[in-house]
């Protein structure tokens, strides 16, 4: 434990915004965000112990009970864990240990589906856009096995969630670019709870079917702007599926043109 204190007191020096009293009034979330940080940017490593609560709240200026707070809160999502006898440790950060808090959340949150479908239809259109650029003869062909496997799910009454997840994992990978496969990776782990549910709802499935088709023959002309009009339009129409009473904010008549 000594190790960690002595660590932590020569982290970023006696200046460090992150390491200077804290004044907001929401102490505990304020101090919980500072240690997040302070692991991100490998102040506090995975596997090296914390310094004590008592050494903590004298460096923030709280209270021992804000920082017990702040570990509790980090500890429930799992980004902390308490070793008996040994002290509190940060774990390895992960995509998944990060998205899995905030798609239990977002399962209770409509508003926050809201913010989720904008963020698509930011980011979704200027995927296709780039994958008509270049995706290759072996993405068109795994896009199209996606699709007629979605129509024979479609004829026989199953799921096809695993298709439709997998049809945008493989238009990202189109891209060539690690990071917006990446970021799809996260986004698709948000969305399954959403998929789960309205891909139950009549209609839907067949609208998925169809709003991907279009992509990928925008995709087969190489039309950047095509493939980019056809995945607005597509998201558009999942967003009609899961917010009914909204459907003509964000219609594709409406004055909204989607994200280059």
């Amino acid at each position: 434990m000594q190790n960690g204190v002595k660590r932590f007191a020569r982290t970023g020096g006696e200046d460090s915004s992150l390491i200077a009293p804290i004044k907001k009034t929401r102490v505990a979330e304020e101090v919980a965000d500072r240690i997040r940080v302070l692991m991100l940017d490998g102040s506090f490593p995975a596997g090296q112990p914390l310094p004590s609560e008592r050494h903590l709240a004298e460096r923030f200026g709280v209270s021992r009970g804000s920082i017990r707070d702040a570990l509790r809160t980090l500890e429930t999502i799992g980004l902390l864990e308490t070793r008996h006898g040994q002290g509190t440790f940060p774990r390895e950060l992960s995509v998944d240990r990060l998205v899995a808090p905030l798609a239990s959340v977002m399962a209770y949150r409509a508003d926050l589906q809201d913010e989720l479908m904008d963020v698509r239809r930011m980011f979704e259109p200027a995927v296709a856009h780039a994958a008509a650029l270049r995706a290759t003869e072996e993405d068109l062909t795994d896009l199209q096995r996606i699709i007629d496997t979605q129509r024979q799910k479609l004829k026989s009454g199953e799921s096809a969630i695993t298709e439709d997840t997998a049809f945008h994992a493989v238009l990202a990978r189109a891209t060539r670019n690690r990071v917006v496969m990446s970021i799809m990776a996260t986004l698709n782990d948000l969305l399954v709870e959403s998929r789960t549910h309205s891909l139950q709802q009549k209609g839907r499935p067949a609208r998925s079917m169809d709003g991907h088709e279009a992509v990928v023959a925008a995709l087969r002309r190489r039309d950047s702007e095509g493939a980019s009009q056809a995945m607005y339009t597509h998201i558009d129409q999942i967003a009609d599926f899961q917010t009914p009473d909204h459907r003509d904010v964000h219609s594709p008549h409406s004055s909204h043109s989607p994200a280059r």
